[in-house]
């Protein structure tokens, strides 16, 4: 027994002195390639890259090479350190000193002069930024650094990088904004300048993206190829951060399809994995995927326990995207208990959140942002035509040659005429984009979202479980309705009745259920077959209830009816039983605050770019009825919309 106390006391002896040698020798190795880097001083990216990259997960280190380059002006070196820094704090989750660091950075390259390291910090601070949502802010500097790298005449490999790494953040902040054609327009731009440097991590990123948004617009088979390839590529390359990101995605994808076991078994195998991951962020989004699983199978106690880990670990962090899933989630297992108050609390977290992220201001803004961008980058092309325009003058002075002449007018023409053509198209999308905004911002007023909820919640206090529950569903189908109806630019018109019918059921309460409402559709319609703009109806119903009915005593009808008079044409008309246009307007002329209603004319802005480029046009007439003895009787709309 002494013997064998004996020979492991000199083990460990042994190891412990050789641990000691180790680190003195790796010591020594890094101060003697910082010193040599020091003494060289290069300012080429690749040349710093190639000697401190070994050294980059080393926060120690690094914060050696900051001190050293620091007293001795070596601003590159420092700018790298500096970032690299920022990335290690950025992978452990501390976001705050990361931003400090890559700050620091880009004020050492700018003093540098090296537009290179400019923009690799204003990249890596648009990185932090999109990590904790602030939205604007990754835009402006993803937007900057992509300006800078194209601006670069002799682009390096690093450079590309920059700019494939400006235009897949670029992207993901389009995904979060629900903006899926931009986002994958840049990806795919991204994975282009990928291949052609062969940066397989760049091509599993890029992948993964364009597989998000395809499941975002419902191509879950699509998705699931895309997710496949991007962990084959990380596979390739070791990653064991891609492996925990692409198996949470596909366990997404399985819950989905509805293979839960299948979800569950590839989420908890992935889930150790992710708890040792230094950045937090991924572990969260693995317990938050893993509680929506067991939701899914009614097992709502461990549903709970994951989805709360998830949001424990979004909460510390603030990652706000995740803090909105995952009261999302936990508001249904609330609802499946039956706890409809906690339910409700939940949602109006989680929509907060999602509305605090993807509000219409930042949709407004990031359009304006797009067209600010390609004007100048048009307007930059324009300059350096103008600078060539110029050499060739002078060599055509010296040369006498009239053809030169001709063909850079004629060239400097053409390009003008693009530049102007594509303008239009940017303002014309530009237009319509603002259209469906305002559409979007009318349909989801503050006023109506805040009163529904509280008709909802006096159902909830006064203890009407069922009408609670029936009426928060119908608000939720609402308001889904509306969000996806924001991302499409027609719909059925059984879509759009189906619609109606939702939001007619919500305003009902406020008038305690005092409205009848009717549909009426002739047989010989095929309500699918037939599109119209989305929610175009709906402020023709707003009048009807709020000028026709709501001053009205007695017996309130509302009348929908769908009909086909002519074979180019459906006419949908819509009649109240109200006070008439009349009255109406006499009681808005005596309020004090007087109220602009846009809802109409916006509705007409927006047919008239539905019907463009039909061969027929749209009408609105409006009629007043009459009883018997020619008092005011209602009103009615009809509004013939073009098949074709």
């Amino acid at each position: 027994m002494h013997y064998l106390y004996k020979n492991v006391l000199i083990c460990i002896l042994s190891l412990f002195l050789y641990t000691i040698s180790f680190s003195q020798t790796t010591d020594s190795i890094f101060v003697k390639e910082a010193n040599a880097l020091l003494e060289a001083k290069p300012t080429e990216y690749s040349k710093i890259h190639e000697k401190l990259e070994q050294f980059t997960k080393d926060s120690l280190q690094l914060q050696y090479i900051v001190n050293l380059y620091k007293e001795n002006k070596y601003l590159h070196g420092e700018s790298y350190a500096l970032n690299a820094i920022g990335n290690y704090c950025r992978n452990t989750s501390q976001y705050n000193k990361a931003i400090l660091y890559h700050e620091q950075a880009l004020e050492k390259a700018k003093e540098a002069g090296d537009k290179e390291l400019h923009a690799k910090a204003l990249n890596m601070l648009g990185v932090v930024y999109r990590r904790i949502d602030d939205i604007r802010r990754a835009l402006d500097y993803h937007q900057e650094a992509l300006a800078l790298a194209e601006s670069i005449e002799d682009k390096t490999e690093s450079v590309k990088r920059s700019i494939a790494v400006s235009l897949n953040s670029m992207g993901n902040i389009f995904l979060v904004l629900e903006q899926y054609d931009l986002a994958v327009q840049r990806f795919k731009r991204s994975m282009k300048i990928e291949e052609s440097v062969g940066n397989k991590l760049g091509l599993a990123i890029n992948y993964h993206n364009i597989g998000y948004a395809k499941e975002a617009t419902g191509d879950l088979e699509g998705a699931l190829l895309d997710y496949k390839e991007s962990l084959r590529y990380n596979n390739e390359i070791n990653s064991n951060l891609g492996r925990v990101i692409c198996n949470n995605t596909i366990g997404r994808i399985y819950i989905k399809q509805k293979k839960y076991d299948e979800a569950i078994e590839i989420i908890s195998s992935t889930l150790e994995s992710a708890k040792g991951l230094r950045d937090k962020f991924h572990l969260s989004g693995v317990y938050t995927t893993l509680g929506w699983a067991y939701l899914e199978l009614k097992n709502y106690t461990k549903a709970k326990k994951y989805l709360n880990e998830g949001l424990d670990i979004s909460q510390e962090y603030n990652l706000k995207s995740a803090i909105a899933e995952s009261y999302g989630r936990l508001a249904v297992v609330a609802e499946q208990e039956k706890k409809y108050k906690k339910a409700l609390d939940f949602r109006k977290k989680s929509y907060e959140l999602n509305e605090e992220i993807t509000n219409e201001k930042n949709f407004k803004y990031v359009n304006d942002l797009i067209v600010k961008y390609d004007t100048k980058k048009f307007n930059t092309q324009i300059e350096n035509l103008e600078k060539e325009n110029a050499t060739v003058k002078q060599t055509l002075k010296r040369n006498k040659s009239i053809w030169v002449t001709s063909s850079i007018v004629f060239a400097f023409l053409a390009i003008m005429i693009y530049i102007l053509y594509r303008q239009r198209l940017l303002n014309n999308e530009k237009k319509i984009l603002t259209l469906e905004q305002d559409m979007l911002r009318s349909q989801m007023n503050p006023h109506f979202v805040f009163n529904s909820l509280n008709s909802i919640k006096q159902y909830i206090i006064s203890n009407e479980q069922k009408n609670a529950v029936h009426y928060l569903n119908k608000f939720a189908k609402l308001i889904r309705k509306i969000l996806d109806a924001s991302r499409v630019k027609v719909v059925s018109l059984s879509d759009e009745l189906e619609t109606m019918d939702l939001y007619m059921s919500i305003e009902n309460i406020r008038f305690s259920n005092e409205i009848n409402f009717e549909v009426l559709v002739d047989e010989n319609i095929n309500l699918d077959q037939i599109k119209i703009p989305s929610l175009v109806l709906q402020p023709f119903l707003e009048n009807a209830l709020w000028h026709g009915l709501s001053s009205k005593k007695g017996e309130k009808n509302i009348k929908l009816s769908v009909t086909k008079t002519e074979d180019d044409y459906v006419t949908i008309a819509i009649a109240d039983n109200g006070i008439g246009r009349e009255a109406a307007q006499k009681i808005a002329d005596n309020k004090i605050v007087k109220r602009k209603s846009i809802g109409i004319t916006l509705t007409k802005n927006r047919l008239t770019n539905f019907v463009k480029d039909f061969k027929n046009s749209f009408s609105v007439h409006f009629k007043d009825l009459k009883d018997t003895n020619q008092y005011p009787a209602g009103t009615e709309v009809v509004l013939n919309i073009p098949l074709r």
